[in-house]
């Protein structure tokens, strides 16, 4: 048992001695060493390093512009970083980079408080990062970092601030939380001043976007936002603004929880509101000029950073507007009145069309009931048809388009054509016009008076059975109606639509477009007739008798 413990305490004891052997060994150190032999074929170069061992070099860390800067024999500073199977593992690169991290150490071993780097993270361990830049080599400890567990820094590129140098270990620590400290501190003052002193400053402008621009104020980024640039309202920066201009500036807010501050151009210039509000009435006449046009109205400037709006409805008392360019153009000059002044939300509003001619008081001075007039169709719906005539639309209604039953308007019209119509009625106090074309047209009923005659007998078709009565279908397209009282001697309950049906005329009317029938009556006339021709038989037969006697 004691040989047993012994060999063990033997073992454990050379395995201590052979790790700190490879614990001296992997310790970098830097060493003059010469090339004893440059082997091209295998692009390495052997380089004594003392004690009889020759470390290997590849030729890429001695090459520059394909030469080679090194040759047989020459002296050569190389970093010993190890060892691999009893062989020194060598870097001359390693001596470059290790030279500007002493030159680096040197120049700011003395005053290295307010150095910040700025490079990539290279490398990650259980301790923290390996932060290359310019070819020095940084070690941030993951306590100084300010990452998350989960994020994937390695290849990112940060800013750091110096927090330690150890000359004799040859190390740099930084710190990216103590600059992020640092900096909020420094962010938190001059957003604590602009707050409390209320002060205008000057600052630059970094990124312009459709929303606003973001301004630098002494190392602190704001938002001006579109509606805080100009007096006139929501203006689009790109417009007035680039990248890298100085405006002057007015901190009116900050939010703390998002860190977020607003900045103001417009505060630090007079309010023009103000001079508005004391200067303008509503009912007043002004000259605008025309800056701005959209689909729905125009923006019109009074001069003075105001802009007032003047809407598609307000530019003509024609109601078919559809683009505003088709009535003013940019940088026109025009007299509005003014229809709504709100100085606490900066709003103007004008109008075009109160200044002009009501389309429909010319209209009363031009035409009047009974006029026959041509005008053109402007729109086709259901139940009619729009015209427009001197800039006024009628109605032209189904019911008076044409004289046959079930025409629509938009059977026969076409948008924009010219159609020649009879003025019915104007409604001085809805302003509304009705039309007529059928009037204009040979009335049927017209055209049937001249061939037919009151107790002329016809024939025709029932086509429906109302309360009061039947209608009838007669030839060319002509109704008439028997009225109940003179459907006798039929019975009304046997009849139907569709049947065939004799009658005389009773009443033709053409000015009220009317014809009336009568069953009653023509059962009169053709009892009547029935008593004539008998009367007629007799008095021939007793004129016959009575030649008879003489004879």
């Amino acid at each position: 048992m004691a040989f047993d413990n012994e060999s063990f305490e033997e073992e454990e004891n050379f395995a201590e001695m052979f790790a700190a052997s490879e614990k001296k060994q992997e310790t970098s150190r830097i060493v003059e060493g010469e090339i004893v032999e440059i082997q091209a074929d295998e692009n390495r170069a052997l380089v004594g390093v003392g004690d009889k061992l020759e470390g290997i070099l590849s030729l890429d860390e001695i090459t520059v512009d394909g030469e080679l800067t090194f040759n047989t024999g020459d002296k050569i500073n190389v970093m010993v970083m190890g060892y691999y199977n009893e062989r020194p593992k060598i870097s001359y690169k390693k001596v470059l980079e290790q030279q500007k991290t002493i030159d680096f150490i040197s120049a700011n071993k003395d005053d290295f408080e307010d150095v910040i780097i700025e490079g990539i993270i290279t490398k990650k361990n259980r301790g923290g990062y390996v932060v290359e830049a310019d070819a020095v080599s940084f070690f941030m400890p993951r306590s100084l970092a300010a990452f998350k567990d989960s994020d994937d820094v390695v290849g990112r590129k940060i800013k750091a601030q110096v927090v330690k140098i150890d000359e004799a270990e040859n190390s740099i620590i930084v710190s990216r939380r103590k600059l992020f400290n640092e900096e909020r501190k420094k962010k938190k003052e001059i957003i604590d001043q602009l707050m409390a002193d209320d002060v205008v400053v000057e600052g630059t402008i970094k990124k312009i976007t459709s929303y606003g621009m973001f301004v630098d104020v002494g190392g602190v980024d704001g938002l001006v936002h579109y509606n805080e640039i100009s007096y006139k309202g929501p203006v689009n920066p790109s417009k007035l603004y680039k990248e890298g201009d100085v405006v002057t500036v007015k901190a009116i807010s900050y939010d703390k929880d998002k860190r977020h501050l607003s900045l103001s151009i417009k505060a630090v210039q007079p309010d023009p509101w103000a001079e508005v509000e004391s200067e303008l009435d509503e009912g007043d006449t002004i000259t605008v000029t025309v800056s701005n046009i959209e689909a729905y109205g125009v923006f019109v400037d009074l001069g003075n950073d105001i802009e007032g709006f003047l809407h598609i409805s307000e530019i003509t008392w024609d109601k078919n507007v559809k683009n505003p360019n088709d009535y003013l153009t940019v940088g026109q000059e025009i007299d509005v009145e003014v229809i709504e002044i709100n100085p606490k939300t900066h709003k103007l509003r004008v109008s075009l069309k109160r200044l002009l001619p009501k389309p429909f008081d010319e209209f009363l001075k031009n035409y009047k009931e009974g006029d026959v007039v041509t005008g053109t169709v402007t729109s086709l719906t259901d139940f009619g048809a729009f015209v427009r005539i001197s800039g006024v639309e009628g109605l032209l209604h189904n019911q008076d388009i044409s004289w046959e039953k079930n025409t629509k308007c938009k059977d026969v019209l076409k948008s924009g054509e010219e159609v020649e119509v009879k003025i019915a009625k104007i409604n001085s106090d809805d302003q509304k016009i009705s039309l007529n074309r059928k009037t204009l047209l040979e009335s049927p009923i017209d055209k049937f008076a001249t061939s037919h005659n009151t107790n002329s007998i016809v024939n025709g078709t029932i086509r429906d059975i109302k309360d009061f009565g039947v209608f009838v279908s007669l030839e060319d397209g002509v109704d008439a109606l028997i009225r109940d009282e003179d459907l006798s001697p039929l019975v009304k309950d046997e009849l139907e639509a569709g049947q065939e049906i004799e009658a005389a005329i009773a009443v033709i009317d053409t000015k009220r477009d009317r014809i009336r029938l009568s069953v009653k009556k023509l059962d009169y006339i053709k009892n009547q007739a029935m008593l004539e021709e008998i009367n007629d038989n007799q008095s021939h037969s007793l004129g016959d008798l009575i030649k008879d006697q003489i004879k």
